[in-house]
Order: C-alpha cells, then structure tokens, then sequence
C-alpha cells in the first residue's frame, strides 16, 4: 500500500502574478520574525487563540514564547521527553502568513522584493516590473531535522554539487551548491529537534548561520543572509549522557523556554481528552483514574526522574485500555447481549490492569528497580484507582454493595465478563443511582456504563479494604467478603 500523496495548497486565483502587480497591490517586503511578530500581535488584539492545541502552557511557556517572538529571538525549548516542545515549535508555523511571494523556481524562497542569489539579483534587474510571481503557503516554509550523531554538514547547510563543477562553474559560484535543509527553508522556520546530539563542528556551522546570517561550504563563504527563524529544543539529560550545547551556540540563542509537564490533575485529563484516539468510550472517572496513574509514575521515587514520564504515556495508555474494551466487545459478539445486541465497547477499571506491562518500556527506572517494573506499576495503579475513588465518591453511602456479599455470594467480573452478566450477579443496589450521578453518568446510562460504574465501586471498596478480591486461574476477577 503506498502512502498517501501530500495535497499542496493552490493558491488563490486573485493573487499578483507580477512583480509589477505586487508593488501596486502596495505588498511590502517583511523578515519572517518581522511576519511573526505583526501577526501575533494581530491576534492579540482580536483576542483569537495564538496556540491552539496548545494545553497546559498558558500562564508559564506560551508568554516567554510570545515574548522571545516579538523580541524577534530564536530560542531554545529545554525540557524532558513529552513535554510538547516538538508540538509547540509546529504551532508556530500558523503566525506566518498564509500566502508570501516569492520567485518561481527558487529553490532558497527569494522574495522579488528582496532576492538573494546573483542569478536572481540578475533575473530580477532584467525582468523588472514583469518578473512573474510564485506563491508559498506557510505549511511548506516549516522545515526540521531530528539531531541525530550522523547528520552531516552537507544535511544542514548543503554541499559542493560536482555535476555542476563539472558543468565548468567555479567553486565561489552559489550554483555549485546543492543546499541542505536550512538554506532551503529561508524566509520560514526550521526546527532542529535534541540539538545536544548534534556533533559539535555541525553545531559550529549552526552558529554561522545565527550570528552572521550566511554560510560557509568547504571552507567557501558564501554571503547569503538567510532570513529564518531557528528553533531547537533539547532535553536536559542529554547534556552530559550523549553530548551539549557549545556554549558560544547557546549564547545566540535568544531565549532558552523550560517546559514543563501538566502541573495539574486537570491540566493532565485535557491532554489525554484532545490526544488520544480512543476506539471505544472510556468514561470520565476511568480517564481519571489513567491521568492520575501518569502523575504518580511521574512522581515515583522507583522512576529515574532526569528521563522523565511523558505525555504520551498516559495518552497511550488511554488508547491501551479502549483497546482492551473493544476486544471484549468483540470476543462476547457471539453471545449479544438479552436484548439482542451485541455488546457495546465500553471500558471499566479494570481494563488498565494490562497498561502496566504494554506500556513500561516507556519508564525509565531507577538501577535498583530492575525485574520489579511492573510490580512497581501495578502498585502505583491501584494507588491512582484509590484516589479517584475517594475523589469521585467520597461521602457516598456503599453499603449496599457491601451488602452483596455479606452472606458469603461473590461477584466475578474481569475482561471477558459481559455488562448483562455483571449486572445480573449484582441486581438492584440501594445507592447505584448516585454513584452513576456523580461519576456522570446518571442521565440515562447503558447498561455497559452501569457495569462500568459497578466494577469501579466493587474495585475502590476492595482497596479500600472493605470488600475481599482473588483472581482465578482462567483470569477472572472475585469480588466477595472483607478485605
């Protein structure tokens, strides 16, 4: 199977086509960090959103970028794994312009207003006013490279092309050059991701760039003043693990931002909400109960903290345990349910019990903690269900579900038990009414969200050390006397 084709914007069939046409449309020729900062400012004022998809940053990281933005300074985002930097640094890319003009053919972006090479210096005097006119969308003037130990000069900058020396053009020619990703990416943003792994001579050739805005090929300077915007990100670990900034680098950066992870509870379930991409209904106080796993794995003496949890593993993990709920809806298809219709794909509490070993090579741990990983995360697990279970429904009067197996009958629920067998076993319990309203589901829940809810209340009650548990052989799960 291919992949799909990427579809180029067309532009508009009413913009200037002419050098001369572009002057009379009174267009003025702008630096991109002069484009950056009319048009954040533009937004400002209107009072739009700036960074939308944006979660968390709001009050710390988005105004010291706003700030670095209207400085007019390339910056350095500085921060563990999944914290958004790469998010963040694309988001920039909506503050240029939708359409800017440039000359057809170039390869480095000219703008006729203000062209670079002697070629088009040239093209540009002859032509004059019926030089013709391209347009370029603002999704193709974004460009990034991931820092990796082998990227090379020539990856970057570019390099001597020898078909072209070949040709009979000389060394000093800017048509010998075969241009790399930064060149190529002048009058927009280029991004250099886990800059720190760049080898330090290929940094060197960065500082070129940022400091006298030209570059240098082979030991050929060439007098291009580049018109970008530079933005890295870095994690702090890597600066004595794999490699640093040369601080002469660090030193033309602008604005180094540190970012940061979702300081609140909050902050974290927004992220999952807009992220994950969930192929069954996971209610709210299970989400909850994930966000809240993600912190305390965050905050876990057992987890080497200079690595860092990312984002991404509460969002996986989200996505994990809808997995598991449609599985089981799929697996109990044969069997419907007493209506007639097949079960409906909803997860509950439990469904998490296998995001612990899914997901811990995300984790880094501490040396001691080797063979204990996943023992370490289902503790931590249980400890998430606990909270959320005292958070949603603390207060809540549960006896009668206590009151279920007091004289000696178990409920057996666990992945492959259906919503209409749990909820046979359990019957009507005095209180299910509002434990289904305070965990939002109370107008008119299906009876696999009322399974749902059941398994989330027979769960915190045996950690809270009200209800017994034990898990059979064939992996079902026992609810029935005191813990």
């Amino acid at each position: 199977m291919t992949a799909p084709t990427p579809v180029i914007p067309v532009p508009p069939a009413d913009l200037p086509s002419t050098l001369g046409a572009l002057r009379a449309a009174g267009h003025q020729y702008r630096t991109v960090k002069q484009e950056l900062r009319d048009n954040l400012l533009a937004r400002m004022r209107s009072g739009s959103a700036r960074f939308p998809g944006i979660v968390g940053y709001d009050d710390s990281v988005l105004p010291e970028v706003e700030r670095a933005l209207l400085a007019g300074h390339d910056m350095v985002l500085l921060g563990e794994r999944g914290q958004g930097k790469t998010r963040l640094i694309r988001s920039l890319g909506a503050l240029l312009d939708e359409w800017t003009p440039v000359i057809p053919g170039s390869v480095l972006n000219e703008h006729p207003m203000h062209p670079l090479t002697p070629a088009s210096r040239a093209q540009v005097a002859e032509a004059g006013d019926d030089q013709p006119v391209g347009w370029l969308h603002r999704s193709m003037r974004y460009g990034e490279k991931l820092a990796t130990p082998d990227t090379s000069v020539g990856d970057l900058i570019g390099d001597v092309d020898p078909i072209r020396i070949a040709q009979g053009r000389t060394l000093g020619d800017p048509e010998t050059i075969h241009f790399g990703l930064v060149p190529r990416t002048n009058r927009g943003i280029f991004a250099v991701n886990e800059l720190p792994d760049l080898a330090e001579r290929i940094q060197v050739a960065l500082l070129n760039v940022l400091e006298e805005r030209d570059i240098q090929v082979r030991g050929y300077q060439l007098r291009l003043p580049l018109d970008l915007l530079l933005v890295a990100s870095a994690n702090p670990e890597d600066y004595t693990n794999r490699g640093r900034i040369i601080t002469p680098l660090k030193d033309r950066f602008g604005a180094e931002i540190r970012t940061h992870y979702p300081v609140d509870l909050e902050l974290e379930l927004a992220l999952i909400r807009q992220e994950a991409d969930l192929v069954a209904e996971v209610p709210e106080h299970v989400l909850e109960v994930l966000a809240r796993f993600a912190r305390a794995v965050r905050e876990s003496p057992s987890v080497d903290p200079r690595s860092g949890v990312s984002a991404r593993f509460a969002i996986a993990a989200a996505e994990t345990v809808a997995g598991a709920a449609l599985r089981r809806s799929g697996l109990l298809a044969a069997s419907g349910t007493p209506e007639g219709r097949p079960e409906a794909a909803v997860a509950r509490v439990g469904d998490a019990v296998s995001v612990t070993s899914t997901l811990r090579g995300k984790v880094e741990f501490e040396s001691g903690e080797e063979g204990r990983e996943i023992e370490v995360l289902a503790h931590l697990l249980r400890t998430a269900t606990a909270e959320t279970f005292r958070a949603r429904l603390a207060g809540l009067d549960l006896s009668g579900f206590t009151a279920l197996v007091e004289e000696g009958a178990a409920i057996e629920t666990g992945e492959l038990v259906g919503a209409a067998e749990l909820l046979r076993q359990v019957g009507t319990v005095p209180g299910l009414a509002k434990v289904l309203d305070r965990l939002g589901l109370g107008d008119a829940p299906t009876p696999e969200e009322a399974a749902a809810a059941v398994e989330f209340v027979l769960e915190g009650l045996h950690l809270t050390r009200r209800l017994g548990k034990d898990v059979t052989d064939s992996g079902r799960t026992v609810y029935g006397g005191r813990g």
